[in-house]
């Protein structure tokens, strides 16, 4: 499935909910999902910087693909769930894809109104991260 054929179809699932607050339990229920990371990759290296909470996230590549892996800390159930609708949608994907994808779900879905002042600049810090690896991959595989 491309990008946007995800978020389409991520975007459908959000409308079945009519209450912001079955919105946030969606997504607090999407991160308990993500499978956790290896403890080596809860490091510095792969922490992202300016998330309110502890999120890490790694990018591994293969057969010209960025596959991603995250995780937060026990108690940053909405990061969590944050960074696992991103690794859903971007995972398995085209490092130049990747780089160039318009993420669009998270106006769609309404998620300004989900996500606080705090939380959304760690938002735009895991959608930089993951954009950052598609460039780089991107890069050397010309």
């Amino acid at each position: 499935m491309t990008i946007n054929e995800i978020q389409d179809e991520l975007i459908s699932d959000f409308e079945l909910f009519d209450e912001q607050l079955d919105k946030t339990q969606y997504i607090i229920d999407l991160g308990k999902k993500l499978p956790p990371i290896d403890e080596k990759y809860k490091t510095d290296e792969y922490l992202i910087h300016g998330c309110q909470s502890k999120v890490w996230l790694a990018a591994e590549f293969r057969d010209g693909r960025l596959y991603f892996l995250g995780d937060g800390e026990p108690t940053a159930q909405i990061a969590k769930g944050l960074i696992s609708i991103l690794i859903k949608i971007l995972s398995g994907q085209k490092p130049e894809d990747i780089a160039n994808a318009d993420l669009y779900i998270m106006e769609r879905v309404g998620m300004g109104a989900l996500v606080t002042s705090r939380r959304s600049g760690g938002l735009a810090a895991m959608i930089q991260k993951m954009k950052g690896f598609g460039t780089v991959y991107s890069q050397l595989e010309v």
